[in-house]
């Protein structure tokens, strides 16, 4: 399929905190951030509809501060600002390659983000505005997967991008089994019944009750979000 036609009108692209990072595996690794800005201004430039949601495990992950004996809900309120610092990373980015952008945060944070507004969102990917949603769900003890299936449920995007650093849904951890086999298509009650790492179950029951489909890709192959929002074969599909 040609790769300037795009198969999707809007998207949401999920991206981990620790992509962000790079090689170096905590903060925020220039040359990384540029790359993945340059690959979401080109889809943007055709016409694509692009909504994110962005994690914060590269700067701090609150189920991590939980284990070690932190309130679980005092360190999730730390890891949903994290996320609005790599937000704001990505919408420097963006901007500095003369995408227009807004950072919409689920938390009071008026002075760096717009509050979150499902039709001020929606109106904003009509005129063409890359969206950055951050804080995640603005609630403690809900992942930023969360947060993706319901950001996505709500501006009723086309799909959910799951940008990883593998190239689709494996049954066991490929980094560790050569011998791990990977699926082209799975449904959501499949990778609920496996426990297939995805995304948590909450993100995976809501996308299933929604029927909003789900393309796990590698984020790492430079070009793949342009492929996957043209429809090639890439990655692992998760549908009904």
């Amino acid at each position: 399929m040609s790769e300037d036609v795009p198969v999707y009108k809007r998207i949401l692209l999920k991206v981990s905190g620790e992509m962000l990072a790079g090689d170096q595996g905590f903060g925020i690794q220039p040359d990384v951030i540029r790359r993945y800005a340059r690959e979401i201004h080109e889809v943007s430039a055709l016409g694509v509809e692009v909504a994110i949601v962005i994690g914060g495990g590269n700067i701090f992950r609150g189920l991590a501060g939980a284990s070690r004996g932190m309130d679980r809900a005092h360190a999730d309120y730390m890891g949903m600002l994290a996320t609005v610092i790599n937000a704001l990373a990505l919408q420097d980015a963006l901007e500095q390659r003369g995408c227009f952008t807004r950072v919409m945060s689920a938390l009071a944070l008026d002075q760096v983000a717009e509050r979150y507004i499902r039709r001020r969102a929606v109106r904003h990917l009509e005129k063409g505005r890359v969206v950055i949603f951050g804080s995640g769900t603005g609630n403690p003890y809900f992942s930023t997967d969360t947060a993706a299936a319901l950001r996505a449920a709500e501006i009723h995007a086309d799909v959910i991008l799951k940008a990883t650093k593998v190239d689709g849904v494996y049954d066991r951890d490929p980094m560790k089994d050569p011998d791990a086999k990977r699926f082209d298509e799975l449904t959501y009650l499949e990778v609920l019944n496996r426990g297939l790492r995805v995304m948590d179950a909450t993100a995976v029951s809501l996308c299933m009750d929604n029927a909003l489909p789900i393309l796990v890709f590698d984020l790492n192959t430079p070009g793949n979000i342009m492929r996957a929002v043209c429809g090639e074969d890439i990655g692992t599909r998760l549908t009904a």
